[in-house]
């Protein structure tokens, strides 16, 4: 879109509002709001204060640009129809106009012109899962699932099913194409995929799609959370990412002579990442509470392998022909930075093609019941078991430093320790009920 098609659309659609949203370094959604009178200032930037947000900049240097993408104009559906709200995602640039480096979407653009500026583009596809919990009277959320269902049960049993259908209809009306949805393994879990774009599309999406996703639980009275593992004795949430590189219109992971249908370059690409997949385990699991997730027992990878069609390993490799080759990377939760996490995975997989960096033999079996002995024998690491292990390997892992930039890598790290510092010095109900009456 162009200036006029934005000034087009803000008429024809009698829209009042624009929210200028842009995502800080943890991955939270923030945004400002401007009529529609000051929309054609904002189409050079409008300036905020960077030193408020999460990763951006210093007391001394707090002003800063938003500047929006106009291919990313969408109506808010939920807001009123009369003097409608419209949306727009930003770039964040410094005072001197010049991207910033510690911007989200800065980091994966950077990423994606790499790959371009080798012929590539790096599509993904995920599958998003989340909980739905009861509310009090208060409107704040309790401990309480809404349900007791399970994997793809439906009505009377599935008692979300009235607000994912409303999620749904809610996204298609932004620009979604809804796949599927259903009930997943845990109480008051449930999972809504939506079609594979461009890795920037598809950040994008990931944002938009949790924003959704908690105002439209909010208004069924519920609340709506991406935590990955609010219960210990059930699954966790997790974010599956679908992926496949293109060159030239062809799937580059796709190989019609190999037995299997995978090329050379998809394991290259897998090996690649796997070279780093401890590091960017900081960044794709992004919490404290992110690694009750990554246990054994719960479906969530611990190994770092990869198979075809097998779902216990890290990387799977679905059933597919042509156009469709892809491999799923199982680790991430929905908690983290898309932006942060597509970028890494990228640069990784690249550099795996660039390297030949071949992945270790492909798992046969289920990892779950295999002892850690046969794993060895197949040289499959571990991930990291918490947040202080993941960022120690973060902070080592020159390519994942490089990917992110000084500024982002920096002040994420900080940002990260102090929240394990916090987490670490804390006394927890746990501890109180089995220590506190035996010592």
């Amino acid at each position: 879109m162009d200036r006029e098609d934005v000034m087009r659309f803000i008429e024809d659609n009698d829209v009042k509002f624009i929210r200028l949203q842009f995502t800080d370094i943890t991955g939270r959604l923030k945004n400002t709001a401007i009529t529609e009178t000051h929309i054609e200032k904002a189409f050079d930037g409008i300036y905020f204060d960077g030193s408020a947000v999460e990763g951006f900049g210093r007391a001394e240097e707090s002003d800063m640009l938003l500047v929006p993408d106009l291919d990313t104009l969408a109506l808010i559906p939920w807001r009123p129809q009369q003097g409608k709200v419209a949306m727009l995602i930003c770039d964040v640039l410094g005072q001197d106009g010049t991207p910033f480096d510690g911007d989200p979407r800065q980091i994966l653009r950077r990423a994606v012109r790499q790959a371009a500026g080798r012929g590539y583009t790096f599509n993904v596809g995920p599958e998003c899962e989340f909980f739905l919990f009861n509310t009090d009277d208060h409107g704040q959320p309790t401990i309480e699932t809404h349900d007791k269902a399970g994997y793809f049960d439906l009505a009377p049993i599935d008692l979300g099913e009235n607000a994912r259908r409303e999620m749904c209809l809610v996204l298609e009306d932004m620009g979604f194409e809804i796949e599927a949805s259903h009930h997943e393994v845990a109480s008051g879990q449930h999972e809504i995929d939506f079609r594979y774009d461009e890795a920037m599309k598809a950040a994008d999406n990931i944002m938009t799609f949790k924003m959704v996703v908690k105002i439209v639980a909010q208004k069924h009275g519920l609340h709506a959370t991406f935590m990955p593992k609010p219960f210990h004795d059930q699954a966790g949430s997790g974010m599956h990412i679908n992926m496949s590189l293109f060159r030239g219109g062809n799937n580059e992971f796709y190989d019609p002579e190999n037995p299997q249908n995978i090329s050379q370059q998809a394991r290259y690409f897998i090996g690649g990442i796997f070279a780093h997949i401890k590091a960017i385990t900081a960044l794709s699991n992004p919490l404290v509470n992110s690694y009750k997730r990554l246990i054994a027992g719960f479906e969530a990878p611990i190994y770092i392998t990869w198979a075809h069609r097998n779902r216990s390993p890290l990387i799977r490799i679905p059933a597919f022909t042509g156009s469709d080759a892809r491999l799923e990377l199982r680790s991430p939760d929905p908690a983290c930075n898309p932006y942060l996490v597509l970028a890494v995975v990228l640069a990784a997989g690249l550099e795996g093609i660039e390297k030949q960096i071949e992945p270790p033999q492909e798992l046969e079996g289920n990892a779950y019941q295999m002892t850690e002995k046969e794993l060895d024998l197949m040289s499959a690491g571990k991930l990291p078991c918490s947040l202080d292990a993941a960022l120690d390997e973060l902070e080592k892992d020159p390519l994942v430093h490089e990917t992110l930039g000084e500024q982002a890598f920096r002040h994420y790290l900080n940002v990260k320790r102090a929240e394990w510092f916090d987490f670490s010095s804390e006394i927890h109900d746990w501890e109180l009920s089995r220590y506190l009456e035996i010592y």
